[in-house]
């Protein structure tokens, strides 16, 4: 009996043909032309946004970036991948959504594919990375003394090896991109698990790798801030008025970061679970016009950031009366504030006669 069933899934698998395999034109658009402007339009407002916002950061980055703390550095990292998705990736999808079809070819979709991959890998490992980063800082204080910016510098390196790593597997021949189901875009081809066993071991790979593990990560960081933060604020208050500045920026570096990553997990996760679907459901029972839906909301995560950062430091000056100042035993006094600037918490120090 086991032998008959296994010889059933084999030949399922062997008869199973993607949705780009069963016509002649897999980039025709499978929606309407009227739905396929909206999506249009809806891009360009998102990339237009996006690239002004996160041009901004690293542009106001640049000019103090010998003053950036370690966490900044990260911070401008996640600017980059949601600037290289903006720039590099949604021109594409704009024009095809435009043109009601997707006008750039095979090569053009694998391009497409690995660089939305790329650049989305990056962004979530890079918040992976913070989040440890808040994690140590908050509850694990010594963790502070040591970390320098070369350290963020190596941090740097290994995020952009692992992102490259795991957006180039594909064209090792393990797996591939291919067209959406609405053919105006491309993305890893989950199809493939429909396939062969091997496609499953390649998309449960990219699944845990490249989403679960980081996001519980993410998780299991933030859950152990926020239980620290209500154990330990009482203890804060007993301290001399530098380390209860320096553990308020902290704190708002941590909320940044949480926005952050609760935004991005928020446009990211319906994609993957209808991406999931796809992969290990009942094959072609995702609605293409239902589909489409979770891949704008993902193109929109790089929108998010450059907003939260405002938002905080707008929320963060308003309730600060005159600055945060702090006594020093000398005849000169110091006053710690925190800049106003949207690419950047970091603090500084002026030096009052």
């Amino acid at each position: 009996m086991s032998g008959m069933a296994s010889d059933h899934n084999n030949s399922s698998q062997e008869e199973y043909i993607p949705h780009y395999l069963q016509k002649e034109d897999p980039f025709a658009s499978k929606l309407s032309r009227e739905a396929d402007i909206i999506a249009g339009f809806y891009l360009t407002v998102i990339g237009i946004l996006s690239t002004l916002g996160n041009g901004y950061v690293i542009f106001m980055s640049s000019k103090r970036k010998k003053k950036l703390r370690p966490a900044e550095i990260m911070t401008v990292n996640l600017a980059v991948c949601d600037l290289g998705i903006s720039v590099v990736g949604k021109p594409f999808s704009i024009i095809s959504f435009f043109c009601h079809r997707w006008m750039f070819g095979w090569m053009g979709c694998r391009w497409y594919g690995w660089a939305g991959f790329f650049f989305g890998c990056g962004s979530l490992i890079t918040m992976t990375a913070v989040s440890l980063d808040r994690y140590l800082k908050i509850c694990h204080l010594s963790y502070g003394t040591w970390l320098k910016r070369h350290h963020a510098f190596i941090c740097l390196a290994i995020i952009w090896a692992y992102a490259t790593f795991w957006a180039t597997v594909p064209f090792a021949g393990v797996g591939s991109y291919a067209p959406e189901p609405f053919g105006t875009s491309c993305t890893l081809d989950w199809w493939l698990a429909q396939a062969s066993v091997a496609g499953q071991v390649f998309v449960l790979s990219i699944l845990f790798f490249c989403l679960l593990f980081p996001t519980a990560v993410i998780v299991f960081s933030y859950v152990k801030i926020i239980l620290k933060v209500k154990s330990s604020t009482k203890e804060v208050s007993h301290y001399d008025t530098r380390i209860q500045n320096s553990h308020i920026l902290e704190m708002k570096l941590t909320k940044v970061a949480m926005l952050i990553c609760a935004g991005f997990l928020i446009a990211w996760i319906p994609y993957a679970v209808v991406s999931v679907w796809s992969a290990f459901g009942r094959p072609d029972s995702v609605p293409i016009q239902f589909s489409v839906i979770p891949t704008l909301l993902a193109k929109s995560a790089a929108m998010y950031n450059p907003i939260i950062y405002q938002v905080i430091d707008c929320k963060f000056a308003c309730c600060r009366p005159g600055g945060l100042k702090a006594k020093s035993s000398s005849k000169k006094s110091r006053t710690y504030t925190i800049s106003a600037h949207r690419d950047s918490t970091a603090m500084n120090e002026t030096q009052l006669e």
